[in-house]
């Protein structure tokens, strides 16, 4: 008997040591770390089970009522319109009237710098539009758009055509010329904007043709590369636009000139004009 009874004594050792090394295991895990459940020993099934039960219960109810929380739905935000500029009236009524508002403009600080405006020239009702960025150095000088040596080269391409210079409508988004022959500046394209857009609503051209990305850009209000853009036909207020190489880069990279002259061809089709069996933008003579 009193060996029975030492065996039970050293079986509840057993058992306070079970709880104690529970109790210290229980305190020292992780956050969110559940240890395996602990195997109890033979001869200890009610002293195992006694210990699970003074383990305090998982939060599950309050884990289950942030689950079920309802999000509240994100405010509908709505925008009004904003107003393009190209949709506002004109306040000229012919070519010449956007000239003499041109010639006296003070809206940008380019007017300190120029010595004469360059607001465009050409036939009044066009069938075709040019539209570069900026005038340069010799177009600053005489007052009209493209007659330095990127304008011989226009004069050719507008020829390979079938077209003379005089039938068609050439312009600039910049009716001054930049300081240096600088990039047009953003502050400056909407100062001018609204002239150019004024010359558009007046020819009323049937087919515009963009040189270079700035005048890209300005008309389409696209940020892509001109490579991106060209070759295809974009719709800028209900006409279509096609843009292509300036001819200044043109004469810096002859090797582009089969495209251009590829993207003219489309033009042509576009306006129904005869395509030539062999035609060309003036690389022969570069």
């Amino acid at each position: 008997m009193s060996a029975h009874r030492g065996a039970r004594g050293e079986i509840a050792d057993i058992a306070r040591q079970a709880r104690s090394l529970l109790e210290r295991v229980r305190e020292s895990r992780w956050p969110g770390f559940e240890p395996p459940p602990a195997q109890p020993a033979p001869g200890l099934a009610v002293t195992a089970r006694q210990v699970a039960a003074s383990r305090p219960p998982a939060p599950r109810a309050a884990a289950t009522a942030v689950r079920q929380r309802p999000v509240p739905a994100a405010p509908t935000v709505v925008e009004a319109p904003a107003t393009r500029p190209q949709d506002e009236p004109c306040p000229w009524g012919s070519l010449e009237q956007v000239a003499e508002a041109v010639g006296s403009c003070t809206k940008c600080p380019l007017h300190t710098t120029r010595t004469r405006t360059v607001p465009g020239e050409g036939a009044p009702k066009a069938r075709l539009m040019f539209v570069g960025e900026a005038p340069g150095a010799e177009e600053d000088r005489q007052g009209r758009p493209f007659v330095g040596a990127a304008g011989r080269l226009l004069t050719q391409m507008i020829g390979a055509m079938g077209l003379a210079r005089e039938e068609v409508f050439i312009a600039n988004v910049l009716k001054c010329r930049p300081p240096g022959n600088r990039d047009p500046q953003e502050h400056e394209v909407a100062a001018c904007l609204p002239y150019l857009r004024a010359q558009i609503g007046l020819v009323r051209p049937q087919v515009i043709c963009s040189l270079g990305r700035h005048a890209a850009h300005a008309l389409l209000g696209r940020k892509d590369s001109l490579s991106g853009l060209r070759g295809r036909f974009f719709e800028y207020q209900g006409t279509p636009l096609m843009p292509t190489f300036h001819p200044s880069y043109l004469l810096r990279t002859p090797a582009e000139k089969p495209l251009a002259w590829k993207d003219l061809q489309q033009i042509m089709a576009r306006l129904g004009l005869p395509q030539p069996a062999r035609a060309s933008t003036g690389q022969d003579r570069q």
